[in-house]
């Protein structure tokens, strides 16, 4: 990526992250519960018809709390939207959600035929920069919705784990250790997600780089409802009962190569137990799935005759 395309990035996520400065043009909205708003230099507060309004293919979130949605819908048949949503214009009478996806929903259920909305022009880019700094900006978000957030980011603007710290005004360890909890298996994700686990709980399973480890303090953790001094205790016993390298075992010619042993850690991950695969030098082996009790057995069976 040059130099010159780093630096109109950069613009843009500046001017994204300074949305609520004090350079706003007050405008004068119609809709009833409005009043008077400020909207960003540029960009004009309009009236659109819900049905000129197709939703953002850019939106990073996925999920609405129905219940949340409810209680939003019930206010803004009370007071109105009280923040316009942003969209840009695609084409005649034809206008692309930009951001506040959750407002708009909540005004079809409140059984509005219009939402005040930010009509401002916005490239492809930079429909994907507002969608995700907002997003990053909600208070609800759980350490896997940022994380999922932070590593889009980054990847859709083409910048490093410090440039993007700098961008979010976060500590460089901070935007690494939620990218990092993008590396844990599918069963710890969910966790995370489902609020089972909380980031510290993570942060301390994630010093266990061995895959089957991982899942079974995992497990644990769950299991016994550790805290998360206590998962760091038992993450430090798995340590040390991790057997010692040795020249011995370094010059084992029947040591797996590099890409079985990624078939084994995929395997673990996917399967969400500890896979053990050995094989003899002329290629031939066995896979040795564990399984912890009947409910566990009857789980690995249904996964893998699916």
């Amino acid at each position: 990526m040059n130099e010159k395309k780093k630096s109109v990035l950069g613009r843009g996520l500046g001017a994204l992250l300074e949305a609520n400065d004090t350079t706003t043009t007050p405008v004068r909205e119609r809709h009833q519960g409005i009043g008077t708003v400020a909207a960003p230099t540029g960009t004009v507060v309009m009236n659109i018809p819900l049905d000129q309004i197709e939703v953002n293919p850019f939106q990073p979130r996925t999920s609405f709390e129905e219940e949340s949605l409810n209680e939003l819908a019930d206010s803004i048949k009370i007071h109105g939207v009280i923040q316009p949503i942003t969209v840009r214009k695609i084409e005649n009478n034809k206008y692309q959600l930009i951001a506040g996806e959750r407002r708009l929903r909540a005004s079809k259920l409140a059984g509005k035929k219009e939402v005040p909305a930010f009509a401002r022009a916005a490239s492809d880019q930079e429909s994907i920069e507002i969608a995700l700094i907002e997003n990053i900006q909600r208070e609800d978000l759980n350490p896997l919705e940022i994380a999922i957030n932070y590593k889009r980011l980054q990847d859709e603007c083409e910048l490093t784990q410090e440039e993007l710290a700098v961008r979010l005004g976060k500590n460089r360890s901070t935007v690494t250790n939620f990218i990092r909890l993008l590396k844990l298996p599918p069963d710890l994700q969910a966790g995370l997600r489902d609020n089972k686990i909380t980031m510290g709980h993570a942060k301390a399973l994630l010093s266990l780089d061995d895959v089957g480890s991982l899942l079974a303090a995992y497990k644990e953790t769950i299991q016994k409802g550790l805290s998360v001094r206590q998962v760091e205790e038992l993450v430090r016993s798995f340590e040390a009962k991790k057997p010692k390298k040795n020249a011995a075992v370094a010059n084992n010619t029947n040591a797996l190569p590099f890409t079985v042993k990624k078939m084994q850690d995929q395997l673990t991950s996917a399967l969400s137990t500890k896979v053990h695969i050995s094989r003899t030098t002329d290629g031939k082996g066995e896979i040795v799935i564990k399984f912890y009790n009947d409910d566990d057995l009857e789980r690995l069976f249904e996964s893998i005759t699916r």
